[in-house]
């Protein structure tokens, strides 16, 4: 699996989460055994890792993005920042432009274009304070 088709399966999982009570172990299992996800490192990593750091991540969306509540924030948008600034902070390794975007890229996949700006704005915004 590629580092970009893993990245999306972090996505999905994430975006999973959000509309489950389900622990971040029980939705991986799940997913493992419905749609034969078979988990690299990166993907647990980013997956546990997210929610782990949910608090200090929505922080930094909640504190850039001025006007916007995070309720407000569509479920997918709300994901690929999530694992986009997951990335940013804790990946060493990736430089942050291919964070942001492969984050833009997967969210023309599943959202709209609106989405893409907003996500494009508030990741450009928290690069440049770092």
């Amino acid at each position: 699996m590629t580092r970009k088709q893993a990245r999306e399966e972090a996505f999905i999982l994430i975006f999973e989460k959000l509309f489950s009570d389900s622990t971040v172990e029980e939705i991986l299992e799940l997913a493992c055994e419905v749609r034969d996800l078979e988990p690299d490192e990166y993907i647990k990593k980013v997956f546990f890792g997210v929610y782990e750091n949910t608090a200090e991540i929505d922080a930094l969306i909640s504190e850039n993005s001025v006007g916007w509540k995070i309720e407000r924030i569509s479920k997918t948008a709300l994901a690929l920042l999530r694992l986009a600034l997951y990335e940013m902070k804790y990946y060493d390794d990736i430089p942050v432009s291919v964070s942001i975007n492969e984050a833009v890229e997967i969210c023309k996949k599943y959202a709209t274009k609106e989405d893409s700006s907003f996500i494009n704005g508030i990741l450009s915004t928290v690069a440049k304070a770092m």
